[in-house]
């Protein structure tokens, strides 16, 4: 969420950043609904002021032995006035409060202004896709052919774009899994947790998913508890309503979560096998920390995600998101992309945001300088570390052979017990 002071004092900034990232906002509206707010608010002190020089008249008067019938009339009179407008205050704070639960965070003057991904600029690549020399099989038929995951069952069991894995492709996901925490913990310092897959609304909110995202989210109704859709949720909602220690930042979490997506407005977008399902497992990154230190802890977080795409060998770019394609509630953010050689095409395995203090301020979560003893509020990041079904793609499509086997990378398989290709079933 926005500071209402700073949006109030930088209009033209926020109308300006608003047609890149929320052109259906009315921003007119909010401004008017803001000065009424302090039209009436002035009132209210005007009153107040009345009520207290009345209550001052009345003790003299009584001191005075003097009748004040008249002075406690007229001081009913202004009470229900303050009264009145205090409701009408409270009407238009919710008001406010609301508009900007749906105003999405400023860019990083880092950020280059535009509509879509088309703007996005790359920043770096990995390494340059080599080309087989015999025709890939895509993701769909290798994977099914191989025996590691089921499509139509998903589909039987739940619905479409739900997928089972069996056999090694159950295990590959549970390697995939530990070799990952294992990178993040051991090697890059995060805490592991194991957090709560259902959350509620006040943790939905905190880290901006609601109200603008709810019909992308699964919502269980009758307990008004959501699935999550990422570990991001129940990980930054540890510390809401919380004041941290300024010595203990910045904090570095990590969690594996099954994560939970409707995708409500992406219909018929990507539904072919792996690339976008409802379900599916994902690590994430999070990070706490002071607001002077947060770019570069992003940079750090975005090494750390890369180091995983580094260990199992798959070609990968990054790109800087312009304005219009980054997420919600992100200051900046940059995509990390596997190469999908059977596809063509480069697929987003990762997003890696830093909110600066936007999450922060919908969730209360603070920091007190050691030097003054004030608090403040920290700064949120967050990035995947990987999410799984593309990971999986990019593996069955990168490591695939001439005759139809898979070769596993290397660094998992220890996590394999061993194995080093898998044949056709």
């Amino acid at each position: 969420m926005l500071d209402l002071s700073y949006v109030r004092e930088h209009q033209d900034e926020i109308r300006q950043m608003l047609k890149t990232r929320a052109p259906e906002l009315n921003f007119d509206d909010f401004l008017r609904i803001d000065t009424d707010r302090r039209t009436y608010l002035k009132d209210l002190d005007s009153l107040r002021a009345e009520k207290n020089k009345a209550n001052d008249q009345i003790t003299q008067l009584l001191k005075e032995k003097k009748d004040p019938k008249p002075t406690i009339a007229s001081m009913k009179s202004i009470a229900q006035k303050i009264d009145v407008l205090e409701s009408k205050v409270g009407e238009i704070n919710e008001k406010l409060n609301q508009i900007l639960l749906i105003v999405p965070n400023k860019p990083h003057k880092s950020v280059k202004s535009g509509e879509d991904s088309s703007k996005n600029i790359q920043i770096r690549q990995s390494e340059t896709p080599k080309k087989p020399d015999f025709e890939l099989k895509n993701h769909i038929e290798l994977g099914q052919n191989l025996g590691i995951f089921d499509l139509v069952r998903g589909s039987k069991i739940a619905g479409s774009a739900f997928v089972v894995y069996s056999g090694h492709g159950a295990r590959l996901q549970r390697a995939l899994v530990n070799f990952m925490l294992d990178t993040h913990t051991k090697d890059h310092g995060y805490q592991e947790f194991w957090p709560p897959a259902l959350v509620n609304r006040a943790s939905m909110t905190g880290t901006g998913q609601l109200p603008k995202f709810e019909e992308d989210m699964y919502r269980l109704r009758d307990d008004d508890l959501f699935l999550i859709p990422t570990a991001e949720v129940p990980l930054t909602n540890l510390h809401r309503d919380e004041v941290l220690k300024e010595e203990e930042l910045p904090l570095k979490y990590t969690a594996y979560t099954p994560c939970f997506r409707r995708e409500a407005g992406s219909y018929g977008k990507d539904t072919k096998g792996l690339v976008r399902v409802h379900q599916f497992d994902k690590v994430e990154l999070v990070k706490f920390c002071k607001p002077e230190d947060s770019y570069e802890e992003h940079e750090k977080m975005l090494k750390d995600a890369e180091k995983v795409l580094e260990l199992l060998k798959i070609p990968y770019r990054v790109m800087q998101l312009c304005s219009g394609d980054m997420g919600f509630a992100a200051a900046k953010c940059y995509d990390i992309e596997a190469w999908a050689p059977a596809l063509g095409r480069w697929l987003e395995v990762s997003s890696v945001s830093n909110f600066e203090d936007f999450q922060a301020r919908r969730a209360n979560i603070r920091f007190k300088r050691k030097a003054t003893g004030k608090s403040e509020l920290v700064h949120t990041l967050n990035g995947s570390a990987l999410a799984l079904p593309r990971v999986v793609i990019a593996i069955l499509e990168n490591f695939q052979n001439a005759d139809g086997s898979l070769l596993i990378p290397e660094v998992l398989r220890p996590y394999m017990g061993g194995l080093t290709i898998l044949r056709k079933v």
